[in-house]
């Protein structure tokens, strides 16, 4: 390997490399150097002790996941949380990109944007708090039905069974016109000549859309979801940590809070560990999995 030329290259580049450094710095200190704590996983973690005196307890910690029923069912909350949020909240931003794409008026389709993405600049403690506020027993949406339909107080926080949707919707309404950007960025890309061929051959906005829009975003939906199969065992920790209380924990605790709950609350930092490296794995084999069954379709695929 020729390091001279190497050398020449990056100082003939040397602004560009350093408009990386932050990233790559960031990377090394909030990513990979805390990676050095993963091995508490496999040991009997003591902070008096520290790493190195700790013993080692191999897979025990491991084990003891698939032996807690507590942690089969925080993994089956995680889960069903993940895949409710991929199955109504992805396709919505897809859909909502169609959308904005069809408004002729740029200003009003600036406008629009605008309002859609002003969500996802609230922190999830701004979101719950208005949550609250129209939810609660005394609050706005329990005020309005007993005044037009005179029904009885509905326990929207506190009732298990409604604790998935509200964490849907609120998914929806605070991320789903930030997720518009990426689909918007490749809906710019499309030739025009393509809808002007189309419309000569007498096909209309809906047909436009089935047979020139979507399969030029086609790829990048592939892509997008391939991601967020890999975020698949994380759902949340702030949204759904804001979100629980006594009546709905056994709903709504998912491993994110679980994690929180064994490591910091009950200092039970090796099972906590071994917990978030498992949950790691899984995102890591359904990437794999999800690449490899997206080439196996002819599909590009994340890499």
């Amino acid at each position: 390997m020729n390091w001279s030329k190497i050398g020449r290259k990056m100082w003939k580049d040397r602004y560009l490399f350093l408009l990386l450094l932050p990233g790559i710095l960031y990377f090394l200190i909030y990513r990979y150097l805390p990676m050095v704590g993963i091995v508490i996983a496999f040991k009997d973690y003591s902070p008096f002790r520290g790493f190195v005196d700790s013993p080692w307890v191999g897979l025990k910690y491991f084990k003891l996941i698939f032996e807690d029923s507590e942690v089969i069912r925080v993994i089956w909350n995680t889960l069903q949380l993940s895949f409710l949020q991929i199955f109504f909240a992805f396709p919505i931003s897809i859909v909502l990109a169609l959308m904005l794409n069809e408004l002729r008026n740029q200003y009003y389709k600036r406008f629009v944007q605008s309002i859609v993405y002003l969500p996802h600049f609230l922190s999830w403690v701004v979101v719950v708090g208005i949550t609250v506020i129209f939810l609660r027993s005394e609050g706005l949406v329990n005020g309005f039905l007993g005044s037009m339909f005179g029904t009885n107080t509905i326990p929207f926080l506190t009732d298990p069974a409604l604790f998935k949707p509200i964490i849907i919707l609120q998914v929806i309404w605070k991320e789903s016109g930030w997720g518009t950007i990426i689909f918007l960025a490749a809906l710019a890309g499309v030739n025009p000549n393509l809808y002007e061929a189309a419309i000569m051959d007498g096909a209309n906005r809906f047909r436009q859309m089935w047979h020139i829009t979507l399969p030029a975003i086609k790829s990048t939906i592939i892509i997008l979801l391939i991601l967020r199969l890999g975020n698949v065992m994380d759902s949340g920790f702030e949204q759904i940590f804001l979100m629980l209380n006594p009546f709905n924990m056994d709903t709504g605790n998912v491993l994110d809070t679980f994690v929180y709950f064994k490591g910091i609350q009950q200092a039970n930092y090796s099972f906590a560990t071994a917990v978030g490296l498992f949950k790691g794995l899984v995102g890591l084999l359904l990437v794999v999995g999800a690449n490899r069954l997206a080439k196996k379709f002819g599909e590009e695929g994340l890499y």
